[in-house]
């Protein structure tokens, strides 16, 4: 298990502690919720969230397998619903490295798409993913 905390700092920001590193980031309600769209919202830390952990995961794997994925990056986009408000759509863009051999592609891709934190999404919400070999 690990532990995390956040304090209300008033004005819809959030700080937040990740326990066992003491790495602390903040949140603010976005404008379009009555926020200043300071910082990450929450909802924004979810789509964050799903591209590292992409990365992340197809970087153990590759690590292992003695493929370099450095350089790799992620780009998502969040699409909010209303009634009720929460987020319906993760377009998820990766951008990786052009020299990662075509038959390590596949599994790679399979790797992303079966991150901890795309499981552990609701199956309503959309997440399409678009692998572009391309750095």
């Amino acid at each position: 298990m690990v532990k995390m905390s956040a304090v209300y700092q008033g004005e819809k920001h959030c700080e937040i502690t990740h326990a066992p590193s003491s790495a602390r980031i903040e949140t603010d309600a976005p404008r379009d919720n009555n926020g200043k769209g300071e910082a990450f919202s929450p909802t924004d830390l979810l789509g964050a969230a799903i591209g590292s952990c992409m990365m992340t995961v197809m970087a153990i794997a590759a690590e292992k397998d003695g493929v370099e994925l450095k350089g790799t990056r992620v780009e998502v986009e969040k699409e909010m619903g209303t009634n009720p408000r929460r987020i319906v759509k993760l377009n998820v863009v990766l951008h990786m490295p052009q020299n990662i051999p075509h038959d390590y592609r596949k599994k790679l891709e399979q790797i992303a798409n079966t991150c901890p934190v795309k499981q552990s999404v609701h199956p309503d919400m959309q997440i399409p993913v678009l692998f572009h070999y391309d750095i």
